[in-house]
């Protein structure tokens, strides 16, 4: 093997880094050299524009924009700057420089929408009327809280490129001044190092450090190529050892990091050895700053850190449910067993976290519908039954009393019906809703509120309660027209039901960005507050025994409510005991 000189392997390493460093330097420099110019300049302007501000006012509020134009001119004249006053609609009402006739649109100027959106901008750029590259800035001027116009200054980059280019100039000199001093070392210290055995002895320090890509250069001594040849073998055995344990990790990682369970590992100690994603997420903690830390440090839950201590000193597998505090309390189920090393010594602990919150949550409303509809059809069934056994028993042969208990009867029927009637609109709401099966068009939403205030007028004329109608003809909205018009007449059947004798509902629509909002308001009995937050709930009623007087069900605002998501919309209460309620639902205009 012919030995190759150790210089020219290292030199133009050296020369290369050298003059990357150099080159880095000398970018990042003249960066910030031009960022320093460039801010001077723009302090510059935006001073000229602050001095020049409050003469202009006057002129802006009258709106004498010719002589404004003269005043610009002149001010331009005398500090060397062009002025431009550009007006709200974008319009150039001064220029110093041009005639206002012959200036086109400015409210698409960069430095004017800056200066809208945050207060000033400014920008550099090529002017096309004047012919070179300008440096613009811009703020708007405002008297008594009215904004007025927008004032722009801006002069010539040329002084400031020429000005960079000799600095410039001098930096490149010094570099390359540097750099022949540089390589001059380089080459003094590269031929110093010239030795194998100073190779060998440098490549196995850079073994040690993790450097195992790197191989020892097979000398001509045969006394060092066998030593060379040693230590090029152990680098490989390393590297092909380190690599599997590298990838074994990162495949451990990867699937921790995919589940959708947090994982939780800590030692014999306490320590939190191993933590993902998803248990860093629900324990709310750092996952960098989770390891190494005692679990007391981590998640400060007494029932938590008792169940990692009965795993870390009970063989048996464990698991349990623990409440969590925050800002939204949660339940997670932990599922816990200790781990022990190769002397089958215990080493630490793994718990497997999964959020149940939703499952407890939906399993306690599962638990309240079914004792509601249960409760709710028990009462009409067990009144259906008990007076028709009475008009088996012989009431029926009383023919006044046999008429009461069949209206009695009739009466409850009603009630069940009207229950099993309102749980399949619901059933039907979301089953339509979760596969998108329901028509929706544009149209006004006249037409359904006009239907809504005739179908409830008999019930309105009862109780002598004026239903009114503000609605202009030209609000449209994309909706159901069936659905639609349910939910309102749930609403203002509500508010007749809850209002007094001689009152008044009120049914307003308007438009409200990209949604539509519909209210119906009522000066009935009004909904306490520790109420509001359940009443769209099936079968939550304020007061049961008022509500099964006037014959509600405890459906029509959970009826409401699907029937506003089904539109992509929601609807809002806002109520006060003994003034009254307003119930708006808002669903999308297009």
């Amino acid at each position: 093997m012919i030995k190759k000189h150790l210089l020219w392997q290292l030199f133009p390493a050296y020369l290369f880094i050298i003059i990357v460093a150099l080159f880095i330097i000398t970018f990042y420099s003249s960066k910030i050299l031009t960022y320093f110019y460039h801010e001077q300049v723009a302090n510059d302007l935006q001073a000229r524009a602050r001095l020049i501000e409050q003469q202009l006012i006057p002129y802006l509020e009258t709106m004498k924009y010719s002589e404004l134009d003269e005043l610009v001119k002149k001010l331009g004249r005398n500090s060397l700057t062009r002025i431009t006053i550009i007006l709200p609609t974008g319009q150039v009402a001064a220029d110093s420089d041009e005639e206002v006739d012959r200036m086109e649109y400015h409210g698409d100027r960069p430095e004017i929408k800056d200066a809208l959106e945050k207060g000033t901008g400014r920008n550099i750029r090529f002017s096309s009327t004047l012919g070179e590259r300008m440096m613009y800035f811009a703020l708007p001027i405002q008297e008594k809280g009215e904004f007025l116009a927008f004032i722009r200054t801006s002069i010539p980059v040329v002084a400031i490129d020429t000005q960079l280019r000799e600095i410039y100039k001098k930096i490149v000199l010094v570099v390359i001044i540097v750099a022949i001093f540089a390589a001059a070392i380089s080459l003094i210290v590269s031929e110093r190092i010239s030795r194998p055995i100073e190779q060998m002895k440098q490549t196995a320090k850079k073994f040690a450090s993790g450097e195992l890509d790197l191989r020892v250069p097979l000398p001509k001594p045969a006394e060092l190529v066998e030593l060379a040849e040693a230590l090029n073998e152990m680098a490989r055995q390393l590297q092909d050892r380190i690599r599997t344990i590298t990838q074994q990790r990162n495949e451990t990682e990867a699937v921790l990091s995919s589940m959708t369970e947090g994982v939780l590992a800590v030692d014999s100690e306490g320590h939190v050895v191993s933590i993902n994603k998803a248990a860093a997420h629900f324990l709310k903690i750092n996952q960098d700053e989770a390891h190494g830390r005692n679990i007391e440090e981590v998640v400060r839950n007494p029932d938590f850190q008792e169940f990692i201590k009965y795993c870390l000193n009970e063989d048996n597998p464990k698991e349990t449910d623990v409440v969590l505090s925050g800002e939204e309390k949660r339940i997670i189920r932990l599922d816990g067993a200790s781990l022990t090393d190769s002397t089958a010594q215990k080493s630490g602990a793994v718990v497997v976290i999964s959020d149940i919150t939703r499952i407890r949550r939906l399993e306690n409303l599962r638990r309240d519908f079914v004792a509601n509809v249960s409760h709710e059809l028990r009462t009409p069934i067990t009144s259906i039954k008990g007076f028709a056994e009475t008009l088996l028993e012989g009431a029926i042969k009383q023919p006044e009393q046999a008429e009461r208990f069949l209206q009695i009867i009739a009466k409850h029927s009603d009630r069940l019906n009207a229950i099993v009637d309102d749980l399949l609109i619901l059933s039907s709401l979301e089953e339509d809703g979760l596969h998108r099966r329901i028509p929706f068009e544009k149209a006004p939403v006249r037409p359904v509120l006009d239907s809504v205030v005739q179908l409830s007028m008999i019930k309105a004329e009862d109780k002598k309660i004026t239903v009114a109608l503000d609605c202009d003809p030209d609000i449209q909205a994309k909706m159901n027209k069936i659905l639609l018009e349910q939910a309102i007449l749930n609403l203002v059947d509500n508010s007749i039901k809850y209002s007094e004798q001689k009152s008044r509902i009120q049914i307003n629509a308007w438009s409200e960005e990209d949604m539509t909002a519909i209210s119906v308001q009522d000066n009935g009995c009004g909904i306490a507050k520790k109420h509001q937050d359940r009443i769209f709930e099936r079968f939550y009623v304020v007061d049961k025994s008022r509500s099964r007087k006037l014959g509600g069900t405890g459906l029509g605002l959970a009826i409401v409510k699907h029937i506003a998501e089904v539109h992509n919309g929601y609807v809002k209460l806002e109520s006060s005991p003994g003034v009254g309620s307003t119930f708006t639902i808002f669903i999308p205009t297009e």
